[in-house]
């Protein structure tokens, strides 16, 4: 039996309470899938900062790095933050993501039938964003200027190779898409500012040089303005998004808000070799420890990391587990009793984690 060891950052907040519930339906549906789940939980977070100065060890970080996959929490909170105004969030997220070079951030999202979309109409929506993680204009986060609190710049930073590995990313996920549901035609669109900026024009040429390689994906391009209205007019046309570090920053907010909102969509970022996994919304620290915390984007972004542990190991019973649990996410949810308030239930976090092993547990049953 394949056995996977998680690293386990709970973060602040809300992150322990929705991160317990995630962790409790991975294991159902590993038991489910015939694998097993070992957990390494570490406290590396804002309130560790808070209490010692330092938000992850480097101990912490050796073992983020040395586990199959790492699940984080929602992390931070409003009074950590560096004496130059920056969140220490980014002291564990940004250094993970960097220093394991996490180049690809994966955001899909799906309609959830029983949910309305308050942005856009109809069903249908399922694509995903592929975001490059670690240059772009965020490279700067710690090397832009301030001279004398009166100019202050930043530099975006687009390479070859950086970009070559995000594309190849988006267009390889696009195939497998494909391959899975062939009704749908596979397509990457690349989402750029060519048209104004240099960097973004170099971003698409290298774009093209990798889509050649894949004659069996449809290519295509959007400037990033007009895709924001194409994400709320004819969401159901996208299939696969790739973009640069900010971009893709914002346009996976925004396709998260069209199918609910960012606790409603799950996401991963991912290497060569590592994967880091979680919900992409804040700590909420004015609901932590009420037990009204939303956890199904926690609970998704644990499907998404079964999925890449079961793709990287060749484990199909994984990929199935990570399948699995969005079905179960999407079934429970029908259910009024499966919904935390935000989304018009009375179930607390704890109940709608339960709503989902229930209905995972049945959904394998009926299989």
């Amino acid at each position: 039996m394949n056995t996977y060891k998680i690293a386990v950052l709970a973060g602040d907040g809300i992150g322990p309470e929705t991160t317990r519930e995630a962790l409790k339906v991975a294991t159902a549906a590993a038991q489910v899938g015939g694998f097993a789940l070992h957990y390494d939980e570490l406290d590396a977070s804002a309130e560790r900062w808070v209490r010692t100065g330092v938000a992850m060890t480097d101990e912490q970080y050796d073992a983020c790095a040395a586990a199959d996959a790492i699940y984080m929490g929602a992390i931070g909170l409003p009074e950590a933050r560096h004496p130059d105004g920056r969140e220490v969030n980014g002291d564990v997220i940004f250094r993970l993501r960097f220093g394991l070079d996490l180049y690809a951030g994966i955001r899909p999202v799906h309609t959830i039938p029983a949910l309305p979309q308050t942005l856009t109409r109809g069903d249908g929506i399922d694509y995903v964003v592929v975001r490059e993680n670690v240059e772009g204009l965020y490279a700067s986060r710690t090397g832009g200027t301030n001279v004398r609190g009166e100019v202050a710049t930043d530099t975006i930073v687009i390479t070859r190779k950086g970009t070559e590995k995000v594309v190849r990313q988006a267009f390889e996920l696009a195939r497998s898409r494909h391959a899975a549901n062939p009704s749908r035609p596979a397509r990457v669109t690349c989402v750029d500012k060519a048209n104004v900026l240099s960097s973004y024009a170099f971003f698409r040429s290298v774009f093209d040089s990798v889509a050649d390689e894949y004659p069996d994906v449809e290519r295509d391009y959007a400037y990033v303005d007009a895709m924001t209205a194409f994400q709320v007019q004819r969401p159901q046309t996208l299939d696969v998004l790739v973009a640069e570090n900010m971009f893709g920053d914002i346009i996976s907010d925004l396709a998260a808000a069209t199918v609910g909102g960012l606790g409603l969509s799950g996401s991963g970022d991912v290497g060569d070799h590592h994967g880091l996994f979680q919900s992409s919304h804040g700590s909420a620290p004015d609901i932590a420890g009420q037990g009204i915390a939303n956890p199904v984007a926690a609970i998704l972004s644990a499907g998404i990391m079964l999925d890449w542990l079961g793709r990287r190991h060749d484990d199909n019973n994984a990929v199935a587990a990570g399948a699995l649990i969005e079905r179960a996410v999407d079934r429970s949810l029908l259910d009024l009793d499966g919904r935390t308030p935000d989304l018009g239930g009375s179930a607390s976090t704890q109940q709608a984690g339960d709503a989902v092993v229930k209905v995972l547990e049945t959904l394998a049953q009926e299989a």
